[in-house]
């Protein structure tokens, strides 16, 4: 499949300019509400805990808008410097227990090989209908249980809370490895030569191993700060229920704008980026509200575009193009839920499809196998007399 529309059709170049002082705007009509939710829960708990459901809710709200502003941080569009870009995205991050530039830096290589899912397989991280074959029933069980839409719970918690402490106990606990290897072969080796010789498995550059360790510094002092402060008990459950609700909004957006019926789901040979964005990425319908929220990242293929678009102008450059997005994928909140049975990627179609849809194409293969022109009764030599078909 090959796009008759090139990209320098599309009218981008007049919305990927920064605007400080709305980006700043932006920063603050989200951190004050936040900060100003918590100090509300905190007074709302001492006279009843029936106050803080929908505290709660406006908190996780908050909190995804953080995650979506930090996004874009990375793409170093939400601001013109990309100095502010990365204090205000490690700030962000703190909030949601992430380090933001290793993040951004994986969330780099989504967006240069979006649609090619050979190389890339989603945050789920999906296999292959022919990989799937391969695994035993329970297996295969397990691999469709984990990527259950209900698994987002405890998956974005683990993602969140846990995942970039592990990473950095793990990663310290390798380097030390290395170092006494190193030592032990070379007992008057230097310390830059151990670290210039280290491959993490936990961060690429050591850009990355600083924001991770800085993060965590920050991270775990503000855990026992506020702990303190509001109370242990209080202050991690509504943290707790409000970061395991935050990650499963932001995953599951993130999940279905790329998910779907009919997304382009292509080989590496023959991939094409154009195709990756528009017909690989979804417009995601949401009511203004929860546009707000999620900082109009439903436009998702006019982000793919170009993802140095801010957010405050993807709307806009989306009105300007969709004469272009006509093969665009259009979601609504009603079509979600279908969103999560694609979790497998046939090779040989180019195409994202459910489990139930695969099992019911290996039967019928199965029960109907393709005919075949040799037959016991034809030996290779008749069988080359034959008419070409």
């Amino acid at each position: 499949m090959e796009s008759t529309i090139k990209k320098s059709d599309f009218v981008l170049a007049p919305y990927m300019k920064s605007n400080n002082l709305w980006a700043t705007y932006q920063i603050f009509n989200t951190l004050v509400p936040y900060i100003f939710l918590w100090f509300l829960a905190f007074k709302a708990a001492a006279i009843s805990y029936w106050l803080l459901p929908p505290i709660i809710i406006l908190l996780t709200l908050f909190s995804g808008r953080c995650f979506s502003l930090m996004h874009d941080c990375g793409h170093y569009s939400l601001f013109s410097s990309k100095r502010v870009n990365r204090v205000i995205g490690f700030m962000l991050g703190v909030i949601n227990a992430i380090p933001q530039y290793p993040w951004s830096r994986g969330h780099a290589y989504h967006h240069k090989t979006n649609g090619d899912w050979e190389r890339y397989r989603g945050p789920a991280a999906l296999i292959s209908t022919a990989e799937f074959a391969k695994l035993s029933p329970s297996a295969q069980w397990w691999y469709e249980f984990l990527r259950h839409p209900l698994m987002l719970f405890p998956g974005g918690f683990f993602y969140l809370a846990i995942k970039p402490r592990l990473a950095l106990l793990a990663g310290t606990y390798d380097f030390i490895r290395h170092g006494l290897t190193c030592l032990k072969q070379d007992p008057g080796i230097g310390l830059a030569k151990i670290i210039s010789s280290h491959k993490s498995r936990n961060w690429y550059t050591a850009g990355e191993f600083w924001d991770l360790l800085f993060n965590n510094i920050c991270v775990i002092s503000s855990w026992i700060l506020f702990g303190y402060l509001l109370g242990f008990g209080f202050f991690f459950s509504v943290y707790s229920i409000t970061l395991t609700c935050s990650a499963a909004l932001f995953i599951c957006v993130f999940f279905v704008q790329h998910n779907f019926d009919g997304s382009y789901a292509h080989k590496t040979e023959g991939w094409d980026y154009l195709l990756g964005a528009i017909q690989g990425s979804s417009y995601l319908k949401l009511p203004a509200i929860f546009n707000w929220f999620t900082a109009d990242i439903g436009y998702h293929n006019i982000h793919h575009l170009s993802e140095r678009i801010p957010n405050y102008n993807l709307a806009a450059c989306h009105q300007r193009n969709m004469h272009l997005l006509a093969d665009a994928k259009i979601l609504r909140i009603t079509d979600i839920p279908d969103c999560f049975k694609f979790i497998l990627w046939d090779a040989d179609s180019d195409q994202l499809m459910s489990i139930a849809a695969f099992r019911q194409m290996t039967q019928s293969r199965s029960q109907h196998p393709a005919p075949s022109f040799l037959t016991p009764a034809e030996p290779a030599e008749v069988l080359a007399n034959k008419v070409e078909v």
